[in-house]
């Protein structure tokens, strides 16, 4: 069945007794997914053969991202005939692009999320992948902070306790800082006197920002095609990888997998000891 609704996956916002925001987990909204339309291949399929005209009338439904990869294989061999592969037969099919590591074919659909409930830490480690596309939270504009909890917190009273202490005191030095520099700057007059209100905020928030932790909350907006998405999920969610980067991309392999179960259907999921799930496919260089 193709989807029509969008996939994500909700994190709920936390308070401390005196009101400081934080999550506990990350959650994964899918914003963006390929729009694949064959029928504009009619005239290009007809100059080919008259018998690959009836490809766009296959009665079975495809996700558009598997759709559009599976004529992208096609392509390559003018694969349209009555004896092509139909697409009731695309699980098939993309078992046997993996198995043969064919994975060029997945670079043409391209999924966006946007991940919160992630610290600053996960995303230092999420940047490094080059081949994803990233539009992240700026500190020097935005001044909500809100904070995220490890698990190896939230099952231990005294831990837990210190997360919440500590990232009220984040939040009040925080406060506090940026109104003692703005109180300062405009003390002093000058240049910041003369600034646009916009750019006075950003003046002290850029110096006001650097006392806040590691576990700060940076949301982060990420564009991939199939196969970077596949070989982050594989990467991140190994059971060497850092765990929080482990949880989001389980998630997000969840998110993806549900709109597209073909394309990230073959993972085998593997919980392990800190509750962390990791991932595994028979196809991890595709």
């Amino acid at each position: 069945m193709v989807r029509q609704t969008p996939v994500a996956m909700d994190a709920a916002v936390r308070r401390t007794a005196a009101g400081t925001p934080y999550l506990r987990e990350p959650g994964v909204v899918l914003l963006s997914r390929p729009a694949t339309d064959v029928a504009g291949l009619v005239p290009f399929l007809s100059g080919l053969s008259d018998e690959f005209a009836g490809y766009v009338s296959d009665p079975t439904p495809l996700p558009a991202g598997t759709l559009l990869c599976k004529v992208a294989g096609q392509i390559c061999y003018e694969s349209f005939g009555p004896k092509r592969t139909k697409n009731r037969g695309a699980e098939r099919y993309f078992a046997n692009i993996m198995e043969q590591g064919h994975g060029s074919v997945l670079e043409h659909a391209n999924y966006t999320v946007l991940l919160y409930g992630v610290s600053r830490s996960l995303t230092h480690e999420l940047v490094r992948h080059r081949h994803l596309c990233f539009s992240q939270v700026s500190q020097r504009y935005v001044s909500v902070a809100r904070f995220v909890e490890r698990s190896e917190f939230q099952a231990d009273p005294d831990l837990h306790a210190a997360f919440e202490a500590r990232i009220d005191t984040a939040a009040r030095q925080y406060a506090e800082l940026t109104e003692a520099l703005r109180a300062r700057r405009a003390a002093d007059g000058g240049a910041f006197a003369t600034m646009a209100p916009r750019d006075q905020r950003k003046a002290v928030q850029q110096a006001a920002r650097a006392l806040l932790p590691n576990e700060t909350e940076a949301p982060i907006v990420v564009t991939g095609n199939v196969r970077a998405w596949r070989h982050v999920i594989a990467m991140r969610t190994s059971p060497h990888a850092e765990s929080e980067i482990r949880r989001c991309m389980h998630r997000v392999w969840q998110v993806l997998a549900a709109e597209e179960p073909i394309l990230f259907g073959d993972y085998a999921e593997q919980p392990l000891p800190d509750g962390t799930t990791a991932l595994s496919t028979p196809y991890p260089k595709v």
